[in-house]
């Protein structure tokens, strides 16, 4: 496998139109982060908002919420887990920093969180609190759209605008 820079930029606007397809076409994320010299990851039910940021509940106490109170770096995969092999594929992944939101962040978290998950009731869910991640960047993979083994890497500017960083190609080698 050989990687290949591309000259080909892609558009704002369509960047975003695809970063909100992917988000959109699965409920669960898996979420990297660390602690110490340690790599974790913790797979969670998520919403997103404005500027593709990413938010979840987690326990305080769990290892990957200790994790983000010393190191808010986490990246964040989604993605279909129904996709079939040598079939088009399809994902996003999300760079940034986390924190437990606290608030009137905490407000606006439940209303995009309920919008989502229409049987999110809080009070069932007292000793989970807020996440959220505020993408620095976000890489995206979308076979059908983008064409075979495309990746668009885009930064995440003021006001959630994306701003294209660059494209790969991944080709089989011989």
């Amino acid at each position: 496998m050989s990687i290949t820079p591309s000259r080909r930029r892609v558009a704002p606007a369509r960047m975003a139109t695809i970063a909100r397809s992917l988000l959109d076409a699965s409920t669960l994320c898996a979420i990297a982060s660390v602690g110490g010299t340690q790599a974790h990851i913790n797979t969670a039910y998520f919403a997103w908002g404005d500027g593709f940021r990413v938010i979840w509940l987690s326990e305080p106490g769990a290892k990957h919420s200790r994790n983000v109170r010393h190191n808010a770096s986490v990246a964040i995969a989604v993605f279909d887990s129904h996709q079939a092999w040598g079939k088009p594929d399809r994902g996003i992944q999300l760079f940034g920093s986390t924190r437990e939101l606290s608030g009137k962040s905490v407000e606006q978290a439940e209303r995009i969180y309920a919008d989502r998950f229409t049987d999110f009731r809080r009070q069932d869910n007292s000793a989970y609190a807020f996440y959220g991640l505020r993408p620095r960047s976000l890489k995206l993979f979308d076979e059908r759209t983008l064409g075979r083994g495309v990746f668009v890497t885009a930064r995440v500017a003021a006001g959630g605008n994306l701003a294209w960083e660059r494209t790969e190609v991944y080709r089989p080698t011989a």
